[in-house]
């Protein structure tokens, strides 16, 4: 028998199918979250004479199954961790677990990609073009590779995951990977998927218009109350508002706590660390502790959504030659504009900043960030603009006098 204990998500779920096509009856799995594996691991270690050969994919263990996993194998020689989140690293020492974030070209590993390698090394599964396939769309999704690479196809695998439970997921991508040479979905699929496509679409343009803006540490921090579609709207809103470190997601529901970010300068695996979770670079999550709620709930609670920067202006526009105008909650009114020497200024209520700007990007992001600020609707800018030149002329008036 094959005792496999593998996360519950896509990823996760994924390698369950490729121990069932490898091992098939004697696949004996068991599903859980990050906080649970550790009591599975322990009541596991705890059998006078277990038999199984033991694999762990997609998950880590704490510091004390760590050592009781390495005199498990010392003596039976049958167990296999395999895992590619950054905070498993330090697990890659043992001869019985395989820790890699990313292969030498590049690409960013998943745990389903690993253990399909390990399969076809060990000569426990047959290399064919339906398994790669959905092996492969699997990796895209949980490395979010899919939305560089447009592969919406993988983003279609994960719908179809929360559509489904688990137990008809797991079936169903089984029996299609047995039976068809290539991977595809079938007409119901399609379907059921354009209408999920219409619902998360709706969904985002609601949770868009709650985020708020806060400071936590040294990081600028999106915060949003949400209970669905935690990747998607994490990546949605970090392209929307690229002047935010990272997206803090709150499920309230299960007390979690997911970040999000689309910078390579920050790494939100040592955020979620930090509160006793993991994960990777660009993705990462912690249970909601006490010290969680209070940063990512308690305190920004009171405070009021940002708004977001008006569409379809023709006159308010970013990086305009004539300036743009941003405005917030408490009716501050900042100014962004373009200098003779290619540079550009901030006026903030009237008062222009001693510090220059190399871009209009850079400018953009010191107003965001410290003023929780967006772009204003081109009637407010025509007023602004008509303002100032009318105080300009009073100006030009007196000095002649």
């Amino acid at each position: 028998m094959y005792r496999l204990y593998t996360h519950n998500d896509l990823d996760g779920v994924g390698c369950a199918i490729l121990a069932t096509l490898a091992f098939k009856d004697k696949a004996d799995i068991r599903y859980n979250s990050v906080n649970s594996l550790d009591d599975q691991i322990e009541k596991f270690l705890e059998k006078k004479e277990p038999t199984e050969c033991l694999y762990i994919t997609d998950l880590s263990v704490h510091k004390d199954n760590e050592e009781k996993l390495q005199r498990y194998f010392s003596k039976k020689k049958n167990v296999q961790l395999i895992d590619h989140h950054k905070s498993a690293l330090h697990l890659d020492k043992y001869d019985w677990a395989n820790v890699q974030v990313q292969y030498e070209d590049g690409r960013l590993a998943s745990a389903t990609s690993l253990f399909y390698d390990y399969l076809l090394e060990h000569n426990m599964l047959e290399d064919q073009s339906s398994i790669a396939e959905f092996v492969e769309l699997v990796r895209q999704y949980d490395t979010w590779e899919w939305d560089k690479n447009d592969n919406y196809k993988a983003k279609q695998l994960n719908d179809l995951f929360f559509l489904l439970s688990i137990e008809e997921f797991h079936k169903k991508m089984t029996a299609r990977l047995q039976m068809n040479d290539h991977f595809s979905f079938d007409e119901f699929e399609e379907k059921i998927l354009e209408m999920e496509s219409e619902k998360i679409e709706r969904y985002m343009y609601r949770k868009k218009r709650e985020m708020k803006q806060t400071f936590i540490g040294d990081y600028c921090v999106g915060v949003v109350y949400a209970e669905s579609y935690h990747s998607e709207l994490g990546n949605e809103l970090g392209k929307l508002n690229p002047h935010l470190d990272y997206i803090a997601i709150v499920n309230m529901g299960s007390k979690k706590l997911g970040f999000r970010t689309i910078h390579d300068t920050v790494d939100v695996s040592e955020v979620a660390a930090q509160l006793g979770g993991g994960g990777h670079a660009k993705a990462s999550g912690c249970s909601l502790t006490e010290e969680a709620y209070r940063d990512y709930v308690s305190k920004p609670f009171h405070l009021e959504p940002v708004k977001q920067d008006a569409e379809k202006n023709v006159y308010n526009i970013k990086a305009s030659a004539h300036g743009a105008l941003y405005e917030n909650r408490q009716e501050d009114k900042t100014f962004i504009y373009p200098t003779k020497e290619n540079t550009w200024k901030i006026e903030h209520n009237g008062n222009v900043l001693k510090e220059t700007f190399s871009s209009f990007q850079e400018a953009e992001r010191h107003v965001k960030r410290f003023h929780a600020s967006w772009l204003v609707h081109d009637e407010i800018f025509v007023a602004f603009l008509l303002h100032h030149v009318s105080k300009s002329r009073v100006h030009s008036n007196l000095s002649e006098k």
